[in-house]
């Protein structure tokens, strides 16, 4: 399955609350802000997170960092695409990416308007995969917000590509987000701690429902 994931921040929250919490982590643990938090890297313990491999460093960071996830303010809309049924339903299936872009991006147009925000300008920012792939990403970015999406609305959103190893805050933590929401779908009856974190963080609609909300499975 492929999971695409955003997450919507406040500029002052970010600015004020978030960032230094991720920073104050980085000191904590490594002595300087310069490591980008990478989830596969975590998982694995790889460079320059082989401080992990001590059972007790692990288990701190692990909860000085959910505690972080958990307490940061932001909203989480993801889309789920599963790739075996999507082939099988269709003959000529979509790109995958394409498909939960397009999912994402409607979905977070309208949350924006639930705030009355959706006629400003949002920056979103996407990690860079390669040069055919930015190319193609920011080509669909651009249809979609042109008018290419369920009620042929104009999107007032702007697209900012990053290198993957850019210190973005806002990056790192949307690193962590795909993961455990892919796990939900793929394992719905195994625990999943993270998952019930960023479960409260979706947008949800006004019954309370996440399901197509901050939460799009398909097919």
């Amino acid at each position: 399955m492929f999971v695409l994931a955003l997450c919507i921040f406040s500029k002052k929250d970010y600015a004020q609350q978030i960032s230094p919490a991720v920073q104050e982590l980085k000191f904590e643990f490594f002595g300087h802000d310069m490591v980008v938090l990478h989830e596969t890297d975590i998982r694995k313990a790889r460079r320059p997170f082989t401080l992990l491999l001590n059972a007790q460093v692990r288990l701190r960071f692990m909860a000085a960092l959910s505690s972080i996830i958990a307490s940061a303010p932001f909203t989480v809309i993801s889309t789920v695409i599963r790739k075996e049924r999507l082939c099988q339903r269709y003959v000529l299936p979509d790109n995958p990416y394409n498909l939960a872009l397009k999912f994402c991006l409607e979905r977070a147009h309208r949350f924006l308007a639930g705030l009355g925000q959706d006629e400003c300008v949002t920056h979103i920012v996407f990690e860079r995969r390669g040069k055919k792939e930015d190319a193609e990403l920011e080509l669909e970015f651009r249809r979609v917000c042109d008018g290419g999406n369920y009620g042929g609305k104009q999107f007032p959103f702007r697209i900012v590509m990053a290198d993957k190893q850019v210190n973005s805050v806002g990056l790192q933590l949307a690193d962590m987000v795909a993961r455990p929401i892919g796990l939900h779908i793929l394992r719905p009856g195994q625990s999943n701690r993270a998952y019930d974190t960023l479960e409260a963080k979706m947008y949800r609609s006004v019954t309370g429902s996440v399901e197509g909300y901050g939460l799009k499975c398909f097919p």
